[in-house]
């Protein structure tokens, strides 16, 4: 029986959390991310995406084959 690798999912901070409300620019630091350009990979899992969708407008995430 084949074992399934976990996805992962590459995250960037592409926008500048400057006037951003304070639970986003928490989100944002808790995705690992702290200057605009920076990447982090993250799993693949229910608790990232909804980071991710609090933040949309800020990051832009692709996903990463392991």
């Amino acid at each position: 029986m084949a074992t399934k690798k976990a996805a992962s999912l590459k995250v960037k901070l592409v926008k500048s959390t400057i006037g951003s409300k304070k639970d986003q620019i928490a989100t944002v630091e808790a995705l690992g991310l702290r200057k605009v350009g920076d990447e982090v990979i993250q799993p693949d899992n229910a608790q990232t995406r909804g980071k991710i969708n609090k933040v949309c407008h800020l990051v832009e995430a692709t996903e990463v084959k392991a």
